[in-house]
């Protein structure tokens, strides 16, 4: 790969990248700096990486990244003891757009990621096995689990109306 390449891949991968980092952590901020790591990995390794599989590449290391801060967060604030109650409502959503936010952030990191991958980004179930480091029955396990969720928190939503 050489660096006409490297700045092409930033013009075509850069934006799918942060569309998929912040639907996962919510923070701009945060997102655009997962993003540039990636960036930045990628031009440290510039020689060992193919042009053909670099969009693979790169969102493996975004994801990889991306896993790593929340990790490192979770070390910093203990969730169990936070009151739900307190920052939760009960109000009716008018908006779709909000309401699949709220069904996205009752499923856990790693479901939230590959519905992501598959239904956000259009990724096949190997490409996201690739990404995830997890085998194919297990990221359509995870799907399926992740769907059904959707389903039932929607559902929930439409009995309240």
């Amino acid at each position: 790969m050489n660096s006409e390449q490297y700045n092409e891949s930033v013009d075509l991968y850069a934006d799918g990248m942060f569309r998929f980092i912040l639907k996962n952590i919510k923070d701009e901020d945060k997102a655009r700096d997962i993003i540039q790591d990636s960036f930045e990995k990628l031009w440290r390794n510039i020689e060992n990486v193919n042009h053909q599989k670099v969009k693979s590449y790169l969102f493996t290391t975004a994801y990889h990244t991306m896993i790593d801060l929340i990790r490192r967060e979770k070390r910093k604030e203990d969730f169990e003891n936070v009151d739900v109650k307190m920052y939760s409502h009960s109000d009716q959503y008018s908006d779709v757009k909000e309401i699949l936010d709220a069904a996205l952030e009752k499923l856990s990191d790693i479901q939230r990621s590959v519905i992501l991958l598959r239904d956000y980004e259009g990724y096949s179930y190997a490409e996201i096995a690739s990404i995830t480091d997890l085998t194919e029955s297990q990221v359509k396990v995870y799907i399926y689990r992740a769907r059904k969720h959707l389903k039932q928190y929607i559902g929930s939503i439409e009995t309240l109306v």
